[in-house]
């Protein structure tokens, strides 16, 4: 017997601000998070633009270290503080476990620079963690003992799938009994030399770097590649009955996810989108729902040349004669792509949306493709009643990851 799994607790660092509030109510004002790149002197590189987060992380060795750590153990910090389970290891409900979704890299570089120039590195306590680790596996154990999440962690690297990946293999737990509840979601940051510098090498960004703005354009004729983005959602996730039982805040209701491979391309989709549809249909079989039940999409919608159109067309397949009457929605738009945590800030934005029964804009979409020609809610954000949207992340490599999120209607 699958048991229900509902969200009680949220935690989001964005480039829109600190907490979910923040994110939600400025997607829906329509503000843009995108602007001129500041971390570091970008003058030799063709895109000079990306959506940074303002607040600064802890000023820990750890957060210093990479910034993915700070912006995960602060939405860890909200989204449990939200849940009432500060203390992971304490309250009813049992042990809570970590799912946690985050960009796959191999070192500090500014740490081996240190070494080869003969100094000694910095290490975070002089301890066990050491500078040759990767920042997940620095996060994970930090997480785990700051909250005391006792049970076995999983790490997602399924680069922009990897957020969703996370919550929905929490979610699986959960629901299998496995574990009474988690926290999960995704962090990650690659607005660094090494990040900017590959995606320019792949021509995956845009250049708009007079309008950044205006760069972020999904679904619109004139866009021309992404804005790199970076932040952290976490959400926890527990047993209905556990929620109840603590008398516990929910915000929603997550009750299917799916997965594929294209196995077609690194940087580029199917292009019939074989693998998005595939794991959207699975997502909604996972939930015991059909595409008829879907009242909107928060779409993957990465402003790219090949995406868009194929995340269309994927769409209007599952959708069929429906297609043009399901609102779309495109948060990077006005985030930019958070990588690895892109799913899970999409996630926490979905789920603001239908508490508040509202939907955010689409910016940018002034002149569609004639390849999308969905209802992307641009121009404004729009009051919608809704109680299902079906969450796309599509990843590099033909990762695909697809959630089902129901509006929370108390019974």
């Amino acid at each position: 017997m699958r048991r229900r799994v509902v969200v009680t607790g949220l935690g989001a660092v964005t480039p829109l601000g600190l907490g979910p509030e923040a994110l939600v109510e400025g997607l829906l004002e329509g503000r843009s998070g995108v602007g001129p790149l500041t971390r570091f002197d970008a003058s030799g590189f063709p895109t000079r633009i990306a959506a940074q987060v303002a607040w600064e992380p802890e000023e820990s060795a750890f957060a210093k270290r990479d910034r993915k750590i700070g912006f995960a153990l602060e939405a860890a910090r909200q989204a449990l503080a939200d849940a009432g389970r500060q203390d992971g290891a304490g309250g009813p409900g049992g042990l809570g476990g970590l799912h946690l979704g985050i960009g796959l890299e191999l070192f500090s570089m500014p740490d081996m620079a240190a070494l080869r120039a003969g100094a000694t590195p910095p290490t975070a306590r002089g301890e066990r963690l050491t500078f040759l680790q990767t920042p997940s596996d620095l996060v994970v154990p930090l997480l785990s003992e700051r909250h005391g999440l006792r049970a076995p962690p999983r790490v997602h690297v399924s680069a922009c799938a990897a957020g969703s990946d996370a919550i929905g293999t929490a979610f699986h737990s959960v629901s299998r009994g496995r574990s009474e509840w988690a926290l999960c979601g995704g962090t990650d940051s690659m607005i660094n030399l090494l990040g900017v510098a590959g995606f320019c090498k792949l021509r995956a960004m845009s250049r708009r770097n007079d309008s950044p703005q205006e760069a972020s354009r999904p679904f619109d004729r004139a866009r021309d590649g992404f804005v790199l983005g970076e932040g952290s959602g976490l959400l926890v996730l527990e047993s209905l009955e556990a929620a109840q039982a603590r008398g516990a805040r929910i915000h929603a209701e997550v009750c299917g996810y799916a997965r594929t491979l294209d196995a077609f391309g690194i940087s580029e989709p199917h292009p019939n989108g074989e693998g998005a549809y595939r794991a959207m249909l699975g997502a909604l079989s996972d939930a015991g729902l059909t595409p008829a039940d879907v009242d909107c999409i928060s779409a993957h919608g990465t402003s790219t040349p090949k995406n868009d159109p194929v995340e269309t067309e994927a769409i209007k397949r599952l959708l069929g004669e429906r297609a043009h009457e399901v609102p779309v929605v495109a948060a990077k738009s006005a985030l930019g792509h958070l990588i690895s945590a892109a799913g899970a800030v999409e996630a926490v934005a979905a789920i603001g949306c239908l508490e508040r029964q509202r939907l955010h804009p689409t910016l940018n979409l002034s002149d569609p493709d004639p390849a999308c020609d969905l209802d992307y809610v641009a121009g404004g954000a729009r009051d919608y009643a809704h109680r299902v949207t079906l969450s796309n992340s599509f990843g590099f490599g033909g990762q695909n990851a697809c959630l089902v999120l129901k509006r929370w209607e108390s019974q």
